[in-house]
């Protein structure tokens, strides 16, 4: 190799620079907390578990609009069997009436725009 000298330094510094934000990260981690949502009234039961609504709740909500558009049901049976209105404004904003603290906290934090209130009118605060 007739270039070792350079070679060899130029690899090093291609490595320390490429791996920099793992060791950043590693070394003054992240302060930004992860949002916890809070429910405004008493009732603790939502229409599925917590765990499904953190993860799933995007889903949910794009079922229900399919299936209120296009099929005209407005019931769904939750996995306890449970039945309960399809409607974002009658179902979900009874305990979610918060948007700022509810819904916004976890989605600016995530940077979601989602788009329900493009036709739904965002609830009062």
């Amino acid at each position: 190799m007739y270039d070792k000298n350079k070679i060899i330094p130029g690899i090093i510094v291609f490595l320390l620079l490429f791996t920099f934000p793992v060791w950043y990260n590693a070394a003054f981690g992240s302060d930004s907390k992860v949002p916890d949502p809070q429910i405004v009234t008493k009732e603790k039961n939502c229409v599925e578990s917590r765990e499904y609504m953190r993860t799933q709740h995007m889903d949910l909500l794009n079922q229900w609009r399919d299936a209120v558009v296009r099929y005209d049901m407005r019931m769904y049976k939750t996995a306890d069997g449970k039945k309960v209105e399809i409607s974002l404004t009658n179902t979900c904003l009874k305990c979610h009436s918060n948007k700022t603290q509810f819904c916004d906290s976890c989605h600016d934090y995530l940077a979601v725009k989602p788009y329900c209130w493009d036709c739904h009118i965002a609830p009062m605060e």
